[in-house]
């Protein structure tokens, strides 16, 4: 079995263990419906072991580090925090003494969201890049000149270091695990279970155009933008969408502007060629891809996709798509 340690600490992040811990379990569970051997075993680690309080107030039963055997550690990750807690997590000895030699021999290592300081601190990220929590991106580049943090992707695999954005990104980086131990069948089986909306690749942006247009503040076309990003396929020039919207054309484009900081035109294409990378991570054949985000015929998706991100969507499906 591959054995997999979550290390926490007092005021611990939630979701960073169990946002995970349930992907891996339902690994487990998807290998057991088909008559195969369960994979997974995971783990709570912390300093003295025990019962640990996270962030929510719910307490965690956990192993003393002491107690693990470094050789027996498949993967090691470290949980996230607010400042106050990752800092007393930094100086606590046992755990700068034990995640090293963890790290050390563990067939990957890591850490999810704000976890990374604590790996930074131990000296565990020089020279590499990462991903973490887009409000924690600019304090660690700045406490930690010699780590490259990528301030966009939802999780990133430099090597044996896997490091994950925000809290639910650990499950997006928990299911490409599952990937690559198993296969992208179980993977996709634990997302459907979990009733994902999708299962998002690394270098996807911690802000989707949708939930960036929806954040701002009141937005009056909230409910119109999630329409938009489930109709992909429809007709969405101004003024379909000033009609949907009960607004003349004149005063759509004015207001969506305000709303959103894009045209209408701008922000349709960016949520079809954000989806479009989704989809093309599948292996999905261009006609497929283009028909599903309203980019037909696949030409116009090219031409579209190569203007914005300076490379064919042919090759990106090539370069990223799921083995």
């Amino acid at each position: 079995m591959h054995h997999v340690v979550f290390i926490v600490y007092p005021g611990f992040e939630l979701l960073d263990v169990s946002g995970p811990t349930s992907v891996f379990n339902g690994a487990n569970r998807a290998l057991d419906q088909r008559g195969e051997p369960v994979f997974y075993r995971v783990e709570l680690a912390s300093a003295q072991g025990g019962a640990v309080e996270s962030s929510s107030g719910l307490r965690m039963e956990t192993r003393p580090i002491p107690d693990l055997r470094s050789a027996e550690v498949g993967t090691v990750l470290i949980a996230g925090a607010e400042r106050e807690s990752l800092l007393c997590a930094v100086g606590d000895t046992v755990l700068r003494k034990a995640v090293p030699k963890l790290a050390a021999t563990a067939d990957r290592f890591g850490a999810v969201c704000s976890g990374g300081f604590l790996l930074a601190a131990l000296g565990l990220l020089d020279g590499c890049r990462i991903a973490t929590h887009w409000d924690s991106c600019k304090p660690l580049a700045r406490a930690f000149p010699g780590v490259t943090v990528d301030p966009d992707s939802l999780y990133v695999v430099d090597g044996r270091l896997w490091t994950s954005a925000g809290v639910t990104t650990g499950i997006d980086m928990a299911l490409a695990m599952v990937a690559r131990d198993l296969d992208a069948a179980i993977a996709g089986e634990v997302a459907k279970r979990l009733v994902l909306y999708a299962r998002r690749p690394g270098h996807q942006s911690q802000f989707s155009p949708v939930l960036n247009a929806q954040a701002k503040g009141d937005s009056p076309f909230a409910e119109l933008i999630g329409w938009i990003n489930s109709n992909l396929d429809a007709p969405l020039d101004v003024p379909s969408l000033a009609a949907r919207a009960c607004l003349s054309e004149r005063t759509f484009h004015r207001k969506f502007v305000a709303a959103t900081g894009e045209t209408p035109a701008r922000f349709v294409e960016t949520a079809r060629l954000d989806t479009a990378r989704m989809l093309l991570t599948r292996g999905l054949s261009l006609k497929s891809v283009a028909a599903q985000v309203g980019l037909f015929p696949p030409a116009r998706l090219t031409e579209a996709f190569e203007r914005r991100f300076g490379m064919k969507p042919r090759l990106f499906r090539d370069m990223h798509a799921e083995l």
